[in-house]
């Protein structure tokens, strides 16, 4: 007998985007977290991308973070600015809001979906067999789950206790960030010198000062001190500013690496348990969010039986190269921001320059915003395995945009043809149909104009399973992998 049909251990914003996902297509999911609160110490991630902003307007709930944060254009490689307003997306910029902020929102909306969350708890250790996992609590209690997935951080016990690998790169650079009083004005903004770099402001809302200086020295393991922080900002601008009365102070460097697999058995991984990096460009948050996405509406329908279990390999296969592009574009930033030598600017212009390019902005940006990201589903139609624009349909009940039709996390056959089009009577019970309309041009993210379909299927996650020309061909295989075989008609 299980407790819960899935147990995620985390629940950042990974953890909580992973359960909304599980609960809105009907699994019995829980979240075990060892925060007593939802409260974030210190500064962590600051903002949105554009896909991710798509993912939450799929499910109803971008509005909540829009009203929130400050839109802006966020997408960045280096320092080099990348503006995405001229892509065709309804949402052409990113959302500049801390990360404390994002998680209090996704943490009421999964309230909402009443997913019970196990706080102050902590998963210390786990033993799977055939049919599900045993997950023991910090505070001596046990529960009984057909899935454990590991949303809970780059130290993951669920990722080292599964024996999967951590392959990557060791640090070459480290920074202390803190948020801290001071007792003298200090020289606010961000600094970039031969020493690496730094930056000083303060908070939004009047509150203590955000710090993070670049250290000197690299390979510390301890937790950092005020007297750590003190001596990094001494050694840069030559004071420490009296800083004093700490609430956070933490260290982040660019070690790299990816876990060799997203899956073991019954116990997956998501977010920075399956991958860290170096926070150039804004994409780990992002990443993660976007990992549960794609796991979720596979997850439960696998525990719900209505499709195989090798249905989660296609997490792994889809979702590892895509993190595996975010850490190869992290180092080459690092690449860039090293300590600026006459080489490393000349690196920089030259970089600047083409950027400034039409055609290379558009396919980085594109990159660094996740508007381009594309599962290899096979060879096709360029919508194949990208993500569903959000066009302005008209319906039989009047206009209707793409987005509105995957609130509920269900897959949808979208036919632009004839009436009635595509036959997918045996797979009704798991997929809508909708008969629309749409006149304007299917245009993509750095791909351009591409050849208007007859109809599509789309994935829960937005992605598109299938593209119609006319024909039906394909359309049954494409039914069966992502939904399941055919009911008896």
């Amino acid at each position: 007998m299980t407790d819960h049909a899935v147990i995620i251990a985390g629940g950042g914003p990974t953890g909580l985007m992973l359960a909304g996902e599980l609960a809105l297509a009907g699994t019995d999911v829980a979240i075990v977290e060892r925060r007593a609160g939802q409260d974030v110490a210190g500064s962590r991630a600051g903002g949105l991308h554009a896909r991710t902003i798509e993912v939450l307007d799929q499910r109803g709930i971008a509005d909540r973070f829009l009203a929130q944060g400050q839109v802006a254009q966020v997408a960045g490689f280096a320092f080099i600015r990348l503006d995405i307003s001229d892509f065709p997306t309804r949402h052409n910029y990113g959302l500049a809001l801390w990360q404390n902020h994002i998680e209090r929102i996704l943490a009421g909306w999964v309230e909402e979906l009443s997913v019970p969350i196990y706080r102050g708890r902590e998963v210390t250790r786990f033993a799977q067999d055939d049919t599900g996992v045993d997950v023991a609590l910090s505070d001596g209690k046990s529960l009984r789950t057909d899935y454990l997935v590991g949303c809970d951080g780059g130290r993951s016990l669920i990722r080292k206790s599964a024996g999967i690998e951590f392959p990557g790169w060791d640090p070459t650079t480290s920074h202390l960030i803190a948020e801290v009083e001071v007792a003298r004005e200090p020289e606010w903004g961000m600094r970039h010198d031969i020493s690496g770099i730094h930056g000083l402001s303060r908070m939004e809302d009047g509150g203590p000062v955000r710090v993070m200086v670049t250290e000197q020295q690299l390979g510390a393991t301890s937790e950092p001190t005020l007297s750590d922080l003190s001596a990094a900002l001494v050694a840069v601008y030559g004071t420490d500013y009296g800083i004093h009365s700490p609430t956070s102070i933490s260290r982040f460097t660019d070690m790299t690496r990816q876990a060799a697999s997203y899956r073991q058995g019954r116990v997956l991984l998501a977010g920075d348990a399956a991958h860290v990096h170096y926070p150039a460009g804004g994409q780990g948050l992002n990443t993660g969010v976007q990992d549960a996405v794609n796991l979720g509406w596979k997850l439960a329908r696998v525990v719900k039986q209505t499709s195989p279990e090798s249905l989660l390999d296609s997490y792994h296969a889809e979702r590892h190269p895509v993190a595996a592009r975010v850490l190869r574009n992290t180092m080459a930033q690092v690449a860039l921001m090293r300590r600026p030598d006459d080489r490393v600017k000349a690196l920089q212009e030259t970089m600047s320059d083409l950027l400034g390019m039409d055609a290379p902005r558009k396919r980085i940006a594109a990159m660094m915003s996740g508007l381009d990201i594309h599962y290899d589903l096979g060879e096709g139609h360029p919508l194949l395995g990208r993500r569903m624009p959000d066009l302005d349909l008209i319906a039989a009940g009047g206009p209707l945009r793409v987005y509105t039709l995957l609130h509920k996390a269900e897959p949808v056959l979208l036919n632009l043809g004839e009436p009635g089009g595509p036959d997918i009577t045996p797979w009704a019970d798991r997929v809508r149909q909708i008969d629309a309309q749409y006149a304007g041009a299917w245009v993509l993210p750095a791909l351009g104009t591409v050849t208007a379909p007859s109809a599509v299927l789309i994935r829960p996650d937005g992605h598109v399973a299938w593209v119609g020309d006319q024909t039906q061909a394909g359309l049954a295989d494409a039914l069966t992998m992502w939904f399941g075989p055919p009911a008896a008609v």
